[in-house]
């Protein structure tokens, strides 16, 4: 395969932001461009050329192709990844970096980097901060769709990366697929057996003794499962239903660290799950305050979700701009950018590293335990 041209820019030529103005994304398209100027409105920021997708791949195709012949040096968005497929083959033989925002790996290649949170980069942090307390036999219970694949992919690669083994298990979303996931992930009646025969057979000696010996063996603990951090990605009721096989196969806490996506941040995905201790990654929300401020003091509004990511996007071309152009080098500078959600780092594979902050579930609500990296060669990054 012959490689695609490196995106390589003077400091002339200006940014392109394709997002959806029409459609039914209209108003988060629009809080896109807001958020572009807003981190272009500086002395010697380059031209911002706003095209429309429409919100389909066909317009973001079209857009693109718009947006080179007028001369964009660099292209952020568009918003999804049927979108960013299609943009893909239009500015790359024409040496154009695009930043988009999907969160979708399979779109990520040399030239087009997503820039969406993805669960890649947050179980990269989770086994980091793992491995650093002393966890290193690691395992999941995964539901067998589209998310619980990408979580298991994640790990699978985060596992890897630290030396260490990973097990899991995928679940059809039922209650007694759950039930079953997490029984056999846990070696439970292996780590039972032994008990019940010393049980059984004090029963078999008909002697009060041997009651007694029976009745102390019932409340005796079975082993603990062959790891120590688990991974989850249920939300809502199902995760109310697998937390509680957690307790129902003699999975304890704290000596399994158990874990699960960002999502955990918002209560109504918790539900009623008895997650306490338990950890995710994610961004510091008091990293973005200052985002947010300037945001609602120029527009009259907080940023909606993602807006952050055109922000970023812009002020990433607004650097470099400055600094002589979009090359795949600067792109992909070592020591990485200053986000809104904090630092990341290009790769030139497309992937893209983040330094998220790591939270824990209690009683009262999630509680950040460790602060986000600031370096690119911080673990979990």
């Amino acid at each position: 395969m012959t490689p695609a041209p490196s995106p390589v820019a003077p400091s002339g030529r200006g940014i392109a932001l394709l997002a959806p103005l029409s459609g039914p994304n209209a108003e988060r398209g629009q809080a896109m461009v807001n958020a572009a100027r807003l981190a272009l409105d500086a002395p010697g920021a380059p031209p911002l050329d706003v095209r429309d997708t429409g919100g389909t791949a066909e317009g973001a195709a079209a857009a693109a192709t718009q947006a080179l012949a007028a001369g964009a040096g660099l292209i952020i968005g568009p918003l999804t990844s049927p979108e960013a497929a299609a943009v893909a083959p239009v500015a790359r033989p024409a040496g154009v970096a695009v930043l988009a925002f999907t969160n979708d790996p399979a779109q990520a290649q040399p030239g087009v980097w997503t820039l969406g949170i993805t669960p890649v980069q947050q179980v990269r942090r989770l086994v980091g901060a793992g491995t650093a307390q002393g966890k290193h036999r690691f395992a999941a219970a995964l539901p067998n769709n589209q998310f619980g694949q990408s979580m298991a992919a994640a790990l699978t690669q985060a596992a890897a990366s630290a030396g260490v083994p990973a097990d899991i298990r995928m679940y059809e979303p039922t209650n007694s697929g759950i039930s079953s996931a997490i029984r056999d992930l846990s070696a439970y009646n292996s780590r039972r057996a032994p008990l019940e025969a010393k049980r059984r057979a004090a029963l078999a000696e008909r002697s009060a003794e041997g009651r007694r010996q029976a009745a102390e063996l019932s409340r005796e603990s079975v082993p603990p499962p062959p790891f120590d951090a688990l991974l989850l990605a249920e939300t809502g009721e199902r995760l109310a239903w697998l937390t509680s096989f957690l307790a129902y196969y003699d999975i304890e806490r704290p000596a399994v660290q158990v874990m699960g996506p960002a999502l955990w941040a918002a209560p109504a995905v918790r539900g009623g799950a008895d997650l306490n201790g338990a950890w995710y990654a994610a961004p510091d929300p008091d990293a973005r305050a200052s985002f947010e401020a300037a945001y609602a003091a120029k527009f009259g509004a907080a940023p909606p979700s993602l807006a952050d990511l055109a922000f970023d996007a812009a002020a990433i071309g607004r650097v470099l701009a400055q600094e002589g152009g979009y090359s795949v080098a600067a792109l992909c500078r070592p020591d990485g950018f200053a986000g809104v959600d904090g630092l990341l780092a290009l790769q030139p594979d497309g992937t893209v590293r983040r330094g998220l902050a790591l939270f824990q579930v209690d009683r009262g609500g999630p509680t950040r335990i460790e602060p986000a990296p600031n370096s690119v060669t911080a673990p979990g990054i």
